[in-house]
């Protein structure tokens, strides 16, 4: 008989909401890196590519963060480097730990292998916090060619991690 009632408080801590404090807030710094790399093997790593990117974004509510991001690939074992420069601004839908964002960037893009053209990109992401100040980060967006028309363009996936201060 003693022995179930241990199981009564056990059970009662499932029942309990667990408490993050993992939201943004006004007045936040937010710093986030990520990187992506790909390589083709014919039998040797010669052909490929890294990419990495930062980005440092302000919170101005705690639903609208923007900011500037800067990115940077490695193309083609190292014989081509391109980049873009974009600012953004996003809104963010607070439900605690998950964090979902809808937002747009804009900015150019440049390089040795690419023309150098404006772009803008509409994206939609998602941030999981794992403690108060540390996330994780999953968006997509369409990066239009705003040069060729938006006939022009392509899918950007970012993975990264970030850190409120």
């Amino acid at each position: 008989m003693l022995r179930k009632l241990y199981l009564v408080p056990v059970l009662a801590l499932f029942l309990v909401p667990a408490v993050s404090k993992a939201q943004f807030k006004a007045g936040d710094w937010d710093l986030q890196l990520s990187g992506q790399g790909s390589a083709v093997s014919g039998g040797s790593l010669d052909t490929g590519d890294f990419n990495v990117q930062g980005q440092l974004g302000y919170l101005v509510t705690k639903e609208i963060e923007v900011g500037i991001r800067q990115g940077f690939i490695w193309a083609d074992g190292g014989s081509a480097m391109n980049g873009s420069t974009t600012a953004f601004a996003d809104y963010i839908f607070d439900l605690d730990r998950w964090q979902p964002y809808v937002g747009v960037a804009i900015g150019y893009r440049y390089g040795e292998n690419l023309e150098d053209s404006w772009i803008a990109t509409p994206e939609a992401g998602l941030k999981y916090f794992v403690n108060a100040t540390t996330y994780i980060d999953g968006s997509v967006g369409y990066a239009w060619d705003l040069n060729n028309g938006i006939d022009e363009g392509g899918y950007a996936f970012r993975l990264g991690v970030g850190f409120t201060f």
